[in-house]
């Protein structure tokens, strides 16, 4: 009995040894929130992968344009990187890794620019 608790707990420990993946520690950080709402934080850690952010009111609309960019690497060692814009727009993301749609087919786009020249009348009931 006591072997098999041992032989429990050590595949346990292993298990658990094989789940900890290290932590890379933060090199430089920067935050710095400024009284007109806008802001800007920053950090990169020791395997090269960092985060950078900005923000500042928009003014018409009295809401925030949150711009930013985070770049990262893969276990097998590949670079990946993303920027995005967040505003009154939506979350605009950018990068080589999100997937692209095919192009739309011309006899649609056609079909588009005829609807917009030539817009039904509303019909009353």
């Amino acid at each position: 009995m006591f072997h098999q608790a041992l032989l429990f707990a050590s595949l346990c420990a292993a298990v658990l040894c094989v789940l900890v993946q290290d932590q890379a520690p933060v090199a430089p950080s920067v935050l710095d929130i400024s009284p007109d709402g806008s802001f800007q934080w920053s950090y990169q850690s020791e395997d090269g992968s960092s985060q950078q952010q900005s923000g500042q009111e928009i003014v018409p609309s009295g809401g925030q344009a949150i711009q930013g960019e985070a770049r990262w690497y893969d276990p097998e060692g590949g670079a990946h990187e993303i920027k995005y814009v967040a505003d009154d727009r939506g979350y605009l993301p950018t990068s080589a890794d999100l997937p692209i749609g095919p192009p739309i087919p011309a006899a649609i786009l056609r079909s588009i620019e005829w609807n917009l020249a030539h817009p039904e009348e509303e019909t009353k009931s």
